[in-house]
C-alpha cells in the first residue's frame, strides 16, 4: 500500500509541475484585447442600399492580429435585433470548446447583451477570419481577418515581404438575410447572387453593359518592385471563384494556416471558406492600372452566370491610366472540373519549414499512423423530411436542440442528442436527428467526403486541422487509398469536393471537445447539412479539457441557470481561466491520492 501511495503521489507531483508550467506560460504570455460592438449599417456595394452587419462600424471588421500562443479576449457588444455567436474559422480552440462560437456548444449572445470570448492561439500560424454563426447571417457580413503571426523564434520561409494585404472575396445577395432564410424555409434555392464583392465593395466598371456607373470598388495602392502578402478569403455563400490578377504570378506560400510549397499561380481556385497566402511583387510597367478578379466556378452554363465578376483594381504609384479592355482569362473551360482537381493536388506542405513551433512541419509523420476509425459521408440532393426540403449527411438533416450539446454533457443532461449518427453511408430513410459523430480520442480519424451533387462541396472542421491525403471523381472504396499522399499533404481545416467526387483527410484526434463539422456552403450548413463530432476524454471532462468558463451563457433546458447581464469586462484572461482549471485539477487529483492511501 505504502509502495501504490508512493507512485500515485509521484505522479501527483508530476502533474504538479506539468499544470505549474503551463499556467505560468499562460499567464506570462501575451494577451491581445478588444471590445467590438456589433450592429447594423447601411450600404450599396452592388448600388442597392441594404442593411449590413459590421463591427464597430466596419465591413468588413477589424483585424485581429495576435502572434502564435497569445491569449486573446474579444467583448462582443450585440447591438443587433436577434441572437449573435460569432465562430472563428481554422482556429483550433485547443481545449476548449466552450468559445468555439457555434450552437453545440454555445448558448447565443441575445440582443443588448455582450460576451467575452477568452482563448488561447495555441500552436498556430496562418491566414483565418471570423464571422457569425447563426441563421446566415454571414450572407450579411460580420466577418473579419484572423491573422496569427509566427513567434520570433521561428524564421518565416520567406523574406519579410514590403506589405500584408487582405482581400474578402465572395458573392453577394441584395436580399437581407431574414429574406433569404425565408427564401431557404419555403423551400426555395437561393438563385444565382447578385454580384461578387471584393472587400465589401462592387466591380470596377470594366463593362458599361454590365456594372453600373457610381459604384464603389477596392483600390490596392502599391509600390513598383515591392513584394506584397495577399491575404484572400471566400466568405461567400456558396460559389467557388477562381481568383487572379492581371499580368502578375501568385507565389503561393500558405494554406489555412500551413506554409506550403512555394510555386507560382496565374490563378487559383479558391472554394467557400478557403483562405490562402500569395506574395506578389510588382514588376510590370505602370502604363495602366491591373484587374484583380473573382469569377464563378463550377457553376451552370445559365448567361447570367456569366456577368457576375468580382472586379478590383491594382495601382501603381506612379500609374499612368485607368485599367481597361476585356478581364484576364479563366481557366480554358468555364467548368473545367479537370484542371481545378490538378490544381488542388499541386498544393503540398512545406515539409522542410517550422511554422507555429521550430520543428519542421513534416516532422509529424501522419503517413506512417495507423488508422484508427474511418467516417464515410456522402451528402447528396436535397430531400424531402417532414415535408421540408431538407440538406442532409448520410441521410441525417441535423436539427440543433435548443440546449447546446456541450452544456448537456457537463449537467447530466439526457435525451438532448443521440450518438447514433451512421459512420457510413446507406439507404434508410431521411430523417432529421440531433445526432453526433462518437470519435475516439488520442486515435487517428479517416475521413472520407462523398459528393453525389452536381456543386462543389466546401467541409469544415472546428477544432482540427487535417491533412488532405486524397481526392478524385467517382466512388470512393477502400482501394481508392493506395493513392493516398502520406508524406506532404497540406493540412487545413476546410476542403472542397468536386462534384460526382470524394476527398479524403486524415485526422489526429488530440482535441477534447465537441466539435461542429459542417459544410461551409451557407445555404446547406442552413438546412442541416453538419455533424458533430464528440471528443472524450475517457478519464472524464474537465481533466484534459478546460473548464467552462465563469461568463457561460445558458439557454434551453439550463435557462434557469442563466444570471442577469453583468456588462463591464471581466479582466480575467485565458491564463487565469487555465490556471483555474490546473488548480481544480490538482485538487481533484489529491483526493484520489487521499483515497487511495486510506483504503
Amino acid at each position: 500500500m505504502a509502495a501504490a501511495a508512493g507512485v500515485v503521489a509521484a505522479v501527483v507531483l508530476a502533474l504538479a509541475a506539468v499544470a505549474a508550467s503551463a499556467s505560468a506560460a499562460a499567464a506570462g504570455g501575451a494577451t491581445y484585447e478588444v471590445r467590438w460592438e456589433v450592429g447594423y449599417m447601411t450600404v450599396a456595394p452592388l448600388g442597392v442600399s441594404q442593411k449590413v452587419i459590421a463591427i464597430n462600424n466596419q465591413f468588413p471588421g477589424p483585424l485581429l492580429n495576435v502572434t502564435t500562443n497569445w491569449n486573446a479576449r474579444v467583448n462582443v457588444q450585440n447591438n443587433l435585433d436577434e441572437p449573435l455567436l460569432l465562430t472563428w474559422d481554422g482556429i483550433q480552440m485547443r481545449m476548449n470548446s466552450w468559445q468555439d462560437g457555434v450552437t453545440g456548444t454555445n448558448c447565443p449572445i441575445p440582443p443588448g447583451w455582450n460576451w467575452t470570448y477568452q482563448f488561447q492561439l495555441k500552436d498556430q500560424i496562418g491566414s483565418f477570419f471570423y464571422f457569425p454563426s447563426l441563421g446566415l447571417q454571414r450572407t450579411a457580413g460580420g466577418y473579419g481577418p484572423v491573422t496569427v503571426n509566427n513567434r520570433a523564434v521561428v524564421p518565416v520561409p520567406f523574406d519579410q515581404p514590403d506589405g500584408d494585404i487582405t482581400l474578402f472575396v465572395g458573392d453577394w445577395y441584395t436580399k437581407s438575410h431574414t429574406e433569404l432564410r425565408g427564401m431557404l424555409d419555403d423551400g426555395k434555392d437561393l438563385g444565382i447572387p447578385d454580384g461578387i464583392l471584393i472587400n465589401a465593395k462592387g466591380p470596377y466598371r470594366y463593362d458599361t453593359t454590365l456594372v453600373p456607373e457610381g459604384l464603389q470598388y477596392e483600390i490596392v495602392g502599391v509600390e513598383p518592385g515591392k513584394t506584397y502578402r495577399f491575404r484572400v478569403h471566400n466568405v461567400g455563400t456558396s460559389t467557388s471563384l477562381n481568383f487572379r490578377i492581371q499580368n502578375h504570378n501568385m507565389l503561393l506560400v500558405e494554406a489555412g494556416g500551413t506554409y506550403t510549397n512555394q510555386q507560382n499561380y496565374s490563378n487559383l481556385d479558391i472554394h467557400v471558406g478557403q483562405s490562402y497566402s500569395f506574395l506578389v511583387t510588382m514588376d510590370q510597367n505602370a502604363s495602366t492600372d491591373y484587374y484583380i478578379v473573382a469569377s464563378p466556378r463550377f457553376v451552370s452554363s445559365e448567361a447570367r452566370w456569366h456577368d457576375v465578376n468580382g472586379v478590383a483594381i491594382l495601382q501603381y504609384s506612379n500609374s499612368k491610366g485607368s485599367a481597361s479592355g476585356p478581364l484576364p482569362d479563366a481557366p480554358n473551360d468555364f467548368y473545367d472540373k479537370y484542371y481545378s482537381v490538378n490544381q488542388a493536388r499541386s498544393i503540398r506542405m512545406n515539409t522542410s519549414s517550422g511554422a507555429a513551433r521550430p520543428n519542421p512541419q513534416g516532422s509529424f509523420r501522419y503517413g506512417s499512423i495507423n488508422i484508427t476509425q474511418t467516417f464515410v459521408l456522402k451528402n447528396e440532393s436535397p430531400l424531402r423530411i417532414d415535408g421540408k426540403r431538407r440538406r442532409t449527411i448520410n441521410r441525417v438533416s441535423y436539427s440543433p436542440p435548443e440546449t447546446p450539446l456541450r452544456l448537456a454533457d457537463l449537467h447530466n443532461l439526457t435525451g438532448v442528442y443521440k450518438t447514433d449518427f451512421p459512420t457510413m453511408p446507406s439507404d434508410a430513410p431521411a430523417r432529421s436527428s440531433s445526432s453526433v459523430l462518437n470519435a475516439s480520442y488520442k486515435g487517428f480519424l479517416e475521413i472520407v467526403f462523398q459528393n453525389n451533387e452536381t456543386d462543389v462541396q466546401t467541409y469544415h472542421l472546428d477544432g482540427y486541422s487535417f491533412f488532405v491525403v486524397g481526392m478524385d471523381y467517382g466512388e470512393w472504396t477502400p482501394n481508392s487509398r493506395g493513392s493516398y499522399n502520406r508524406w506532404d499533404a497540406v493540412s487545413r481545416s476546410t476542403t472542397q469536393v468536386f462534384p460526382g467526387g470524394w476527398t479524403a483527410v486524415l485526422v489526429s484526434l488530440d482535441n477534447v471537445g465537441i466539435w461542429n463539422l459542417r459544410a461551409e456552403n451557407l445555404d446547406n450548413w442552413y438546412n442541416g447539412q453538419e455533424v458533430y463530432v464528440k471528443v472524450a476524454d475517457p478519464l472524464g471532462y474537465n481533466v484534459t479539457e478546460m473548464i467552462a468558463p465563469d461568463n457561460t451563457l445558458y439557454c434551453g433546458r439550463l435557462e434557469d441557470l442563466q444570471k442577469p447581464q453583468i456588462h463591464p469586462i471581466s479582466d480575467r484572461s485565458s491564463g487565469h481561466a487555465l490556471a483555474r482549471w490546473s488548480t481544480r485539477l490538482l485538487t481533484a487529483v489529491s483526493l484520489i491520492v487521499t483515497a487511495v492511501i486510506c483504503s
